[in-house]
C-alpha cells in the first residue's frame, strides 16, 4: 500500500504536472494527474482475479490538455450544462462562455494544474488537490476556494470528497467525468453492462439538452431503471428523449435516505462480473452513455467510439441556477459547500 509520484510532463507554458500513483492493501491501483484532477486509470480484478483498466484516458499529458469530452476530469464550476450561458443571481445577470450549442457546459476546472498532497491513512491513500478559483473566471463570481480529496480505501472504494468557500455569493456543482468500460477501456461498446439507478423521476429536456423543469416519473419510460436493465435493452426506442440525447444523457433525481452517501447506482458487466456501486450525497446523477463519443484515441492508442464508455456523474441538476424549483446551487460566504461521492468496485 502506498504512494508513487513522478513527472506526467510539463505544459506549454512550462508548469510541471505530476501522476500519482495510488495502491491498496488488495493491490488494486488509481492513478491521478493533479492536471484537471483527472483520473488517468483504475486497475480492479474480476471475478477471476485478473486486473483490467476501467476508465478512459490517455497516455501523456498531452492527452489531457485536448481532452475534448472530459476523460477522468473534475468538472467546475458548475457540472452540466447552464442554458444560454446565462444566469440571475442576486438581480445581476452573469454570461459564461458558451461551449455547447447554444449553452454552457462544466467549465475549465480540468484544465488547470491544481495543488496537490499526498495522504497516508489507516483504511488506504489519497491525493488532496486544492485550487483558489478567481472572482470573474469565466464569468462566476466570487473567489471560490475548492478542495477534492481522492481516496483510494482498502475495501476497493475511490472517494471523492469535494468542498468549497466563497468571498461572494456565486453559483457550484463539482462532479467527476470518468467514463467507465467494466470489461476494460477500449474492449468494446457498454450496451450489455446491467444498469440499476435508484431514481423515481428524471429531468426531461429540450434538444439542446436543458431541463424543461418538470421531474417526471420514470414508470413505463425507457428511463426505469430501479430493476435492472441493460443499457442497450431499450435505448434506440422511439422515446423522445432518448432522441434529444442520441441516447441516455439525462439526470436521475436520486431517491435519497438522509445525509449521509446513498446508493444511486449499481452496474455490472456479466462477463467478467465486475460490479460498481456509486453512493452520493447528491441529489442528482447524469447517466451519460457516450453517445457523442467519435474515435477518440486513448490508451494504448485504443478507439473511444461511440457508446463505449458511460459516465455516472453525481451532481445537483442542469440549469439549476435557472431552474427555482430546483434544489439550489447558491453558495454564499461564510457557507460551506461540501459533498461526497463513493465508487465502490467489486466482483460477482
Amino acid at each position: 500500500m502506498g504512494i508513487n509520484k513522478h513527472v506526467f510532463g510539463k505544459l506549454a507554458d512550462g508548469t510541471s504536472a505530476d501522476l500519482f500513483t495510488l495502491t491498496n492493501s488488495k493491490g488494486v491501483q488509481i492513478k491521478i494527474t493533479n492536471f484537471g484532477g483527472n483520473v488517468v486509470s483504475i486497475l480492479v480484478p474480476d471475478k477471476d482475479g485478473n486486473l483490467e483498466d476501467v476508465v478512459f484516458g490517455f497516455d501523456s499529458l498531452k492527452g489531457y490538455e485536448e481532452n475534448p469530452s472530459y476523460f477522468g476530469s473534475i468538472i467546475g464550476r458548475y457540472a452540466n450544462r447552464i442554458a444560454m450561458g446565462k444566469f440571475n443571481l442576486g438581480g445581476k445577470i452573469y454570461t459564461l462562455p458558451v461551449n455547447n450549442g447554444p449553452n454552457h457546459l462544466h467549465g475549465t476546472y480540468h484544465k488547470v494544474v491544481w495543488n496537490a498532497k499526498e495522504i497516508q491513512g489507516k483504511d488506504g491513500v489519497g491525493i488532496e488537490l486544492s485550487y483558489l478559483s478567481k472572482d470573474g473566471e469565466e464569468g462566476y463570481p466570487g473567489n471560490l476556494s475548492v478542495m477534492v480529496i481522492y481516496t483510494l480505501t482498502n475495501r476497493n472504494d475511490l472517494r471523492i470528497d469535494y468542498s468549497a468557500a466563497t468571498d461572494k455569493e456565486t453559483v457550484l456543482n463539482l462532479t467527476n467525468h470518468s467514463y467507465f468500460n467494466l470489461a476494460g477501456e477500449g474492449s468494446g461498446d457498454i450496451l450489455g453492462h446491467e444498469m440499476e439507478i435508484n431514481a423515481d423521476k428524471f429531468t426531461p429536456v429540450n434538444e439542446t439538452l436543458i431541463p424543461s423543469g418538470e421531474l417526471r416519473n420514470v414508470k413505463g419510460t425507457p428511463f426505469d431503471f430501479t430493476t435492472s436493465h441493460s443499457i442497450g435493452e431499450r435505448i434506440e426506442q422511439k422515446d423522445e428523449q432518448l432522441v434529444f440525447g442520441r441516447g441516455y444523457d439525462h439526470n436521475f433525481v436520486l431517491n435519497k435516505q438522509g445525509a449521509e452517501p446513498s446508493l444511486a447506482a449499481r452496474v455490472t458487466e456479466p462477463n467478467g462480473g465486475r460490479v460498481l456501486e456509486v453512493y452520493t450525497t447528491e441529489p442528482g446523477i447524469q447517466f451519460y452513455c457516450g453517445n457523442f463519443l467519435n474515435g477518440i484515441i486513448g490508451k494504448g492508442g485504443k478507439a473511444y467510439n461511440r457508446r463505449t464508455g458511460f459516465c455516472l456523474e453525481t451532481q445537483h441538476f442542469p440549469d439549476s441556477p435557472n431552474q427555482p424549483a430546483f434544489p439550489s446551487t447558491v453558495l454564499k460566504p461564510g457557507e460551506q459547500y461540501k459533498t461526497a461521492t463513493i465508487y465502490k468496485f467489486s466482483m460477482k
